[in-house]
């Protein structure tokens, strides 16, 4: 989860006027992003998944790690209270589309940073919605997709599970029915409800029969849900939140396909794709990846043996970030570290 204190550390802003949204509105919109290693000759782009900020978002840039030598970008999606989103933007529309935060960042990359194309997309769970929008939307764009715990399509059981997190802001007594602003309320309650229902989703059983959380630093699983998870989400603004969930349950695809069949959206795909899935996670499943692989041209599969969940792929856990970095760096041909060799050994 995001830390409570916000780093704005390197974050840049481009503004794009006139902006037309895929529901209809248009309006002017700036997107948040920030560079790293700005001099590097192949670029990545990274955007940022449900919860996360620029600054927290993964991005494989340390001196081991697989995009040590790559001019990565982070990218904030719609929505995500860093670019544009309902809780900076008057006229923000009431419905957005993962088309909406391609198109947008597809104009931040060629028309303002000048990239003609990417070495690679990398995404974890939106992040990787996004990332095989992109590829969809812009086939030839990018060389290779790396989706991370995420699904071309939501699934029904993920559409499902995001209902409960939602229900218990949207109900919450001090949500006041959508008009806590009008009423100058901030629903405290419902942010800490959403957080505690969205807890256990996040991680496997197996994490908390063998206590992990133990390892954060907490001593009873009512310290972590409070402390890691209450309290994170409560730095949210409440519509960002919902706008965003709403997007996830909607992903498709599909959308981007005259037929709207997301399976033949796969099949057009031209980029080489390392889809990288956790064993654990219960809203992504290894499973629908499988599914997935069959309609991917160049598709490839590494599961993550881990007990960590979701979570595993958005740098939680160290090994898995070893791991996860060592696989993409002998994907795209990087360099890879020693460390990660032995990891993947002990894995597979």
């Amino acid at each position: 989860m995001s830390p409570r204190s916000y780093d704005d550390t390197g974050v840049e802003y481009y503004g794009i006027p006139s902006f037309k949204f895929v529901s209809g509105p248009s309006t002017d919109i700036r997107i948040a992003y920030r560079c790293i290693n700005p001099s590097a000759q192949k670029t990545v782009c990274i955007p940022t998944c449900f919860g996360g900020r620029i600054n927290t978002t993964l991005s494989f840039t340390g001196s081991d790690q697989a995009l040590y030598d790559h001019r990565v970008i982070v990218v904030a999606m719609l929505g995500n209270g860093e670019s544009s989103s309902p809780s900076n933007h008057p006229n923000f529309p009431k419905d957005i589309d993962y088309r909406d935060c391609v198109n947008a960042q597809y104009q931040l990359l060629t028309k303002h940073l000048g990239i003609k194309e990417l070495e690679a997309i990398v995404g974890f769970s939106m992040g990787g919605q996004q990332a095989y929008y992109w590829a969809c939307m812009y086939p030839r764009f990018m060389k290779y997709l790396i989706p991370i715990c995420s699904s071309a399509k939501t699934s029904l059981h993920n559409y499902a599970f995001l209902e409960g997190p939602k229900a218990a802001l949207t109900n919450s007594i001090d949500y006041e029915d959508g008009a806590y602003r009008a009423k100058g309320v901030k629903p405290t309650r419902g942010l800490r409800a959403f957080g505690r229902t969205y807890c256990a989703w996040a991680l496997s059983a197996p994490w908390f029969r063998e206590r992990q959380f133990e390892r954060l630093g907490f001593s009873n699983v009512e310290d972590f849900i409070k402390w890691n998870w209450e309290d994170a989400f409560e730095t949210w603004d409440p519509q960002d939140l919902l706008i965003l969930a709403k997007m996830w349950q909607a992903g498709d695809v599909g959308k981007t396909h005259a037929d709207a069949d997301y399976l033949r959206a796969l099949e057009n795909i031209e980029a080489k794709v390392l889809v990288m899935p956790s064993r654990t996670d219960t809203y992504f499943p290894p499973e629908d990846s499988e599914v997935e692989l069959q309609h991917l041209k160049h598709g490839e599969l590494a599961v993550m043996e881990t007990i960590w969940g979701h979570m595993a792929g958005g740098g939680a856990n160290e090994d898995d970030t070893i791991w996860m970095s060592d696989r993409i760096a002998k994907f795209i041909g990087a360099r890879t570290s020693l460390v990660g060799d032995l990891k993947e050994t002990s894995l597979e």
